[in-house]
C-alpha cells in the first residue's frame, strides 16, 4: 500500500519535472530542429522483395570516398591510365573537364566510376578502345555516375559511348550525344540499369542505322528516367533483353529528328512500358512508333504491358502500338491500359490480352512543358474517367513517379480522379 503510493508520487513528481521543462525550453526557443535531409526509404516490391528507393541509393554511393582521383594536375592524369591501374572494389572520381582520345577498357568488378562536379565530358576524338566505343565494360558489378560522352566513331559504324559486354553495369546521371551508339551491349551481361540519362544527336550517316540505345539478348535492362531525342534512321531504344522495365521515360525525338521506331522490343521477351512519354517526329523514318516482335519470339515467355503512357505522333499518319503477331509465331499476352494518344493513328486492340481506358485527345487539351504536349488541364473532361490498372504478373501498373526535366523522376500520389496517360 505505501508502496503504492510512493510510487504514484515519483510518477507524478516526473511528469512535473518533464512539464515544467519543456515550457522552460518554450521559453528559449519556439523552433522545431530542422529535419534531417531526405535519404530515400527502403520498400517492399510487389514481389515481396526490398528495395531502395533511388535517392538512398545515391546518398549512399556519394559517403563512400575515392580511393582513385583522375584528372589534369593529379597523380592519374589519364582515364586511360585509370583503366590499367584500377582494382576490384576502387572508387574512381574523374575531375572536370574535356578528356579526348582517352579511351578505356574496364574489367573490374566491384568497381565505381564517378564525375565529380560539372559532368567530365569523354570526346572520342577519333580515338576508341579495340575499335568498338570510348570506353568497354566487362568487369562484373560496375557503376557509372555523371560522365558525358561524345563522337565515337569505329570502322564498322557501331562506335559506342559505352560498349557493354560482361557482367551488370548501372549508369546514372550519365549523357550520350553524337556516337554512333549512346550504349551498345553484347548478348552474355546480365543486367543493364540505366537512370536519369541523356541521349540525343545520332550522327547523319546515310545508309547506316544509329541506335540511341541498343541491348543486346541479355537477362534484364532497366530503363527509367531518362530522356532521348534526335535520332536518325535508327531507333531511340532497342532492346533484345528477355525482362524489360521501361519506366517514367521521356522518349520523344523532336522537330528534327529522324528516327524509326521509339522503342523496339524485336524479339518480344517481357515488357512492361508504363509512365513515359513517347514522341514520334513529323519527318519520321518509320510510322510506327512502338513495336513488338518484328523478328520473331527468341524467349520462352512474351508479353507487353503498356500502362499509363502518352504516345505524341507529329506525322500526318501512323501506328502508336505494333505487335507482330504472325513473325512472333507464338501466344503474347499484350495489355494496353489508360494510355494517351494524341495525333493521328492507329492503336490496334491486341488478339490475345487487355484493352481498356486508352483516349485520344488533341493538342490544346494539353498543357505544354519544354514544347511538349504532355499534361491533361484541370478542367479536363477526362479526370477520373478511368479506372487503376491493376497488376501484371511481378508489377504494379499504376504510376508511382514521373518523368521530370531534364532527366529524372519524382514520385506521384495518384489521386482517385486518376486520367490517362503518362502525367497525372
Amino acid at each position: 500500500m505505501h508502496q503504492s503510493i510512493a510510487g504514484r508520487l515519483s510518477l507524478a513528481c516526473l511528469v512535473l519535472w518533464l512539464v515544467s521543462g519543456n515550457a522552460a525550453w518554450a521559453q528559449v526557443s519556439d523552433k522545431l530542429p530542422p529535419s534531417p535531409d531526405y535519404l530515400g526509404e527502403i520498400r517492399r516490391g510487389v514481389d515481396g522483395r526490398l528495395v531502395a528507393r533511388p535517392e538512398a541509393a545515391v546518398a549512399v554511393q556519394a559517403l563512400v570516398p575515392a580511393t582513385m582521383i583522375v584528372g589534369p594536375g593529379e597523380k592519374v592524369a589519364s582515364v586511360t591510365e585509370a583503366a590499367k591501374l584500377a582494382r576490384d572494389g576502387e572508387v574512381i572520381e574523374i575531375r572536370p573537364g574535356l578528356y579526348r582520345g582517352q579511351p578505356a577498357i574496364w574489367t573490374q568488378n566491384n568497381l565505381l566510376i564517378r564525375g565529380s562536379g560539372e559532368r567530365p565530358i569523354m570526346v572520342a576524338d577519333g580515338k576508341s578502345a579495340e575499335d568498338k566505343a570510348i570506353w568497354v565494360v566487362r568487369g562484373g558489378k560496375v557503376r557509372i555516375e555523371n560522365i558525358e560522352f561524345r563522337g565515337a566513331r569505329v570502322a564498322d559504324l557501331n562506335g559506342a559511348g559505352i560498349r557493354f559486354e560482361k557482367g551488370s553495369l548501372t549508369v546514372r546521371r550519365c549523357a550520350f550525344f553524337d556516337n554512333e551508339m549512346g550504349i551498345l551491349t553484347a548478348s552474355a551481361p546480365e543486367l543493364l540499369e540505366v537512370l536519369d540519362s541523356e541521349f540525343g544527336d545520332a550522327p547523319r550517316h546515310k545508309g547506316s542505322l544509329h541506335h540511341l540505345l541498343y541491348v543486346g539478348t541479355i537477362s534484364k535492362f532497366i530503363l527509367r528516367g531518362s530522356r532521348f531525342s534526335n535520332g536518325y534512321l535508327g531507333h531511340l531504344v532497342k532492346s533484345r533483353a528477355r525482362e524489360n522495365h521501361i519506366l517514367y521515360n521521356m522518349l520523344v525525338d523532336g522537330a528534327g529528328g529522324k528516327a524509326s521506331y521509339e522503342l523496339e522490343f524485336p524479339n518480344g521477351g517481357i515488357a512492361y512500358v508504363i509512365g513515359n512519354t513517347i514522341g514520334q517526329s513529323a519527318g519520321t523514318d518509320n510510322p510506327r512508333m512502338v513495336s513488338y516482335g518484328a523478328e520473331g519470339a527468341r524467349w520462352p515467355e512474351n508479353a507487353l504491358y503498356m500502362a499509363h503512357n502518352t504516345l505524341i505522333n507529329d506525322a500526318y499518319a501512323g501506328t502508336f502500338v505494333s505487335v507482330w503477331t504472325e513473325k512472333l509465331g507464338v501466344p503474347a499476352e499484350v495489355w494496353l491500359l489508360n494510355n494517351l494518344t494524341v495525333g493521328a493513328g492507329d492503336m490496334p486492340r491486341p488478339a490475345q490480352g487487355r484493352f481498356d481506358g486508352n483516349r485520344s485527345v488533341g493538342r490544346s487539351e494539353l498543357v505544354d512543358y519544354g514544347g511538349v504536349p504532355l499534361k491533361l488541364t484541370n478542367l479536363s473532361p477526362l479526370r477520373g474517367a478511368v479506372r487503376p490498372p491493376g497488376q501484371a504478373p511481378g508489377m504494379e501498373l499504376l504510376p508511382d513517379a514521373e518523368f521530370i526535366f531534364p532527366a529524372g523522376t519524382r514520385q506521384v500520389h495518384p489521386a482517385s480522379s486518376l486520367v490517362p496517360g503518362a502525367f497525372q
